[in-house]
């Protein structure tokens, strides 16, 4: 395959979109923000599933967005796709001075950390300003935990971690009985964080297992569901102990 053939035919193929289709003509960087959204989410969706036709077909959506937005900032006069693939691989050139250039690197650690400090000299005032603000909150505590580990702001092990979760936990409770809503959302947001850091310390994606973990549930209740029916029933109809019954021969099953 001619890679750079099928790159050309993309390009190709969206100019004349962009030329002769009135959607592609009116779109914006603005319009398309939500779309290239829910096209990473699918994207995301697709991993954590394994689906490789499935990376394989959003990933082509991504490109597609990528390749489009650069149109428009060149329809405007300000960059084009060319610039953008030399403006990435200038960035990577940079910040692997241990590629390419002199430096000695450990492990990928003292990567990280030297990458952090590359992009403090390249105007940063903060090593957690490359954090986007939009980002869900999840996805947003382990990117601050892990930033903040590239300076030495860390804990020495898991077992302290999984110390400041009980403790955590224990002012969670302490709020719920003598507190307002605000102090038990704040301590219960304060346990969350601790949950994060500690995913960090067991090398586990916590987006990515709660995604599984919500995969599963909808699957075991629509089982649920579909049981009841089978039955003559409906969940509503039923009391607790019958549909915790129904759950736990789902549970049994295979998925």
């Amino acid at each position: 395959m001619n890679y750079a053939q099928s790159f050309e035919r993309l390009q190709a193929i969206l100019a004349e979109l962009r030329e002769k289709c009135p959607w592609d003509k009116k779109q914006t960087i603005h319009s398309l923000r939500i779309q290239t959204i829910e096209e990473l989410y699918e994207l995301a969706d697709a991993i954590t599933d394994e689906n490789w036709k499935g990376i394989k077909e959003e990933l082509g959506d991504l490109l597609l967005h990528i390749v489009f937005y650069s149109r428009i900032g060149q329809e405007q006069g300000h960059f084009n796709i060319g610039d953008v693939i030399e403006s990435v691989s200038n960035k990577l050139v940079a910040r692997h001075p241990h590629i390419y250039d002199q430096v000695k690197v450990e492990d990928d650690a003292q990567v990280k950390q030297n990458w952090e400090q590359l992009k403090l000299k390249e105007g940063r005032k903060s090593v957690l300003s490359g954090v986007p603000s939009a980002l869900p909150a999840m996805v947003k505590a382990l990117r601050l935990q892990d930033k903040a580990k590239q300076v030495g702001f860390e804990w020495d092990n898991r077992e302290q971690v999984f110390e400041k979760i009980e403790e955590e936990l224990q002012e969670l409770k302490e709020a719920i009985a003598i507190k307002t809503q605000e102090d038990i959302e704040e301590e219960f947001g304060d346990l969350m964080f601790s949950m994060v850091n500690y995913a960090r310390f067991i090398d586990v994606d916590p987006e990515n297992a709660l995604e599984r973990t919500n995969k599963k549930f909808k699957y075991r209740f629509e089982q649920m569901e579909l049981l009841a029916e089978a039955n003559g029933r409906a969940l509503h109809q039923m009391t607790l102990t019958e549909m915790d019954a129904l759950w736990n021969e789902v549970k049994r099953k295979p998925v």
